[in-house]
């Protein structure tokens, strides 16, 4: 029988003699999940050039699959839990493995967007993480809601998440005023990957920060 797990290598250059590598446990075949989709290495990069403004924070990465941007927060110095599908333990289990394959000490846990589950009411991330989390429109108002709750908890905390512009961004628009929240920087995905990367992805890839409204927010 032919196995479908891989583990691809993603690489990180920065000015002088700075980079680090982080290997990610792929199945292509079993579930969403376990596949690294173009928004993780986008948001990654992301977390790896901002790497400063990373380091020494708490950082919530919600829907992470096989994790690529909450791995690089980790390996630039931030304390990083990575939340799937609480119903999804083979998500999970990768999870811990790809940890474990990176030497990195990072919380797991399963967290179900709309339900509350004690853990949850602990946590208190100055920055929350979400790679292509918005792809299912249907779970677009429990995601919504998630991120509402933890910024509340976190009046000073920012939501970054990447996404396919399937259908414009007036929708996240309106789920941001719905949900008490607003955009302060959005970015073309393909306007700070380096080449390498951009030449093997495609599609229309955006990079929002989201926080509270009422929060006079500085970048």
């Amino acid at each position: 029988m032919t196995t479908t797990t891989t583990i691809s290598q993603h690489d990180f250059y920065g000015d002088g003699d700075s980079e680090t590598s982080i290997s990610i446990i792929e199945n292509l075949k079993e579930e969403y999940g376990l596949f690294v989709w173009p928004c993780s290495v986008i948001l990654a990069e992301y977390v790896w050039q901002h790497r400063s403004r990373f380091r020494d924070s708490s950082i919530l990465e919600l829907g992470a699959g096989t994790s690529l941007p909450g791995l690089v927060a980790a390996k630039v110095g931030a304390n990083v839990t990575l939340t799937d599908d609480a119903s999804k333990p083979e998500v999970l289990d990768n999870m811990r493995r790809v940890c474990e394959l990176n030497k990195l000490n990072c919380n797991v846990m399963g967290l179900t967007w709309g339900v509350w589950d004690a853990p949850i009411f602990d946590l208190q991330p100055n920055i929350i993480l979400g790679a292509d989390v918005l792809y299912d429109s249907s779970a677009f108002d429990d995601l919504f809601a998630t991120v509402s709750f933890l910024l509340q908890s976190s009046p000073d905390a920012v939501f970054i998440t990447t996404y396919h512009n399937r259908s414009g961004h007036h929708l996240i628009e309106f789920l941001m005023v719905k949900w008490g929240l607003k955009c302060v920087k959005l970015l073309d995905g393909f306007s700070f990957l380096p080449s390498y990367k951009a030449s093997l992805l495609s599609g229309n890839i955006q990079l929002v920060e989201i926080v509270l409204s009422s929060k006079n927010y500085e970048l």
